[in-house]
C-alpha cells in the first residue's frame, strides 16, 4: 500500500492531522513551535498565556511521540522563558540527552536596559530509548591544519578522530539569517539549514523520515531533501505552505540539473 503521508506538507493544524501518520513510523521528531511570544505567524497560534501555552505544548507531545519509531528521538526548539517548563514534561516521557545553547551570533548593540540580552535558543536533544540512533560521523567537525599537525607524532597514526574530526560541543555557534542571506524567506523564527541539517544527518538515518508539527519555511523539508530523507509536516499558515512547495521545487530542480 502506497504511503501517502510520506514527503507530504499538510495545510492543517497538527493537532488534527496526527492521526495521518501511522504510529511508530517515523525516525525523528523536529520540533520548533511558536515560543508563547506573541509572533505574528498570519493567526493567533503564538498569543496563548502562559498556562495555556504550557498546556498545547503536553497536548501536541503527548500527540507526537506515539509517531516516533522506537529508537527515535526528538530536537525541539525552545526560548528560556519556557525551557524549564517544557524539560520537566518531556523528562516524564522520554531521556534527555543534552541541552544545546544556539548561539545566534546576534551583534552587541541595542537590546534591553533592565538585563542581559538574550542572544541565544535552547534545544532539548531526547531519545525514546537507550539504543537510539546516532551517527556522530556524519556529523564530525574536521580539524584544522595547525591541530593535525601538532598531533603528527607516531602515537596518533591512524586515529579515527583525528581523520575523521571531532564531536560537535553543545553550544553551536550559527548566524542567525539576515535579510540579505541566500536562504532567508519571509518568516520570523526561520531557522539555518546548517543546524537542521546537522541534527538530520545525526539522528535520522538514510531514507528514514523526519516528522516535523510546525514546518514554517519548510527548513525541515528541505533540509531533509537534501539529506535523502524522507519527511511529514504539518503547517497553519496558507502562504507558509506555498512558500515551502516552492522551496522544495526549487531543490528538486537543482538537482535533477546538477
Amino acid at each position: 500500500m502506497t504511503e501517502t503521508w510520506r514527503n507530504r506538507i499538510f495545510c492543517e493544524d497538527a493537532l488534527r492531522g496526527m492521526e495521518r501518520i501511522p504510529d511508530a513510523s517515523v525516525d525523528l521528531l523536529l520540533a520548533d513551535p511558536p515560543y508563547g511570544l506573541g509572533k505574528d505567524y498570519g493567526n493567533d497560534s503564538d498569543k496563548l498565556e502562559s498556562a495555556a501555552y504550557l498546556e498545547w505544548m503536553t497536548q501536541w507531545v503527548d500527540a507526537a511521540l506515539p509517531k516516533l519509531k522506537p529508537n527515535g528521538s526528538l530536537y525541539i526548539f525552545l526560548t528560556w522563558r519556557y525551557s524549564p517548563e517544557v524539560f520537566v514534561m518531556l523528562k516524564q516521557r522520554m531521556t534527555m540527552l543534552n541541552e544545546i545553547i544556539w548561539d545566534r551570533r546576534v551583534p552587541s548593540m541595542g537590546g534591553t536596559v533592565r538585563r542581559y540580552s538574550s542572544v541565544h535558543d535552547t534545544i532539548g536533544f531526547f531519545a525514546k530509548a537507550k539504543d537510539y540512533y546516532f551517527d556522530l560521523d556524519a556529523i564530525r567537525i574536521p580539524y584544522d591544519a595547525a591541530t593535525k599537525k601538532a598531533r603528527s607524532r607516531k602515537i596518533f597514526e591512524g586515529a579515527k578522530w583525528l581523520e575523521l574530526g571531532f564531536n560537535p560541543k553543545d553550544v553551536w555557534s550559527v548566524s542567525r539569517l539576515h535579510r540579505e542571506h541566500a536562504e532567508r524567506e519571509d518568516h520570523p523564527t526561520q531557522k539555518p539549514l546548517e543546524i537542521i541539517e546537522r541534527m538530520i544527518k545525526a539522528s535520522c538515518p538514510p531514507g528514514g523520515v523526519v516528522f516535523d508539527p510546525f514546518m514554517g519555511s519548510g527548513t525541515t523539508a528541505v533540509a531533509a531533501q537534501r539529506c535523502g530523507r524522507d519527511y511529514v509536516g504539518f503547517e497553519l499558515n496558507p502562504d507558509y505552505c506555498a512558500m515551502i512547495e516552492k522551496r522544495l521545487a526549487a531543490g528538486l530542480t537543482h538537482e535533477l540539473s546538477a
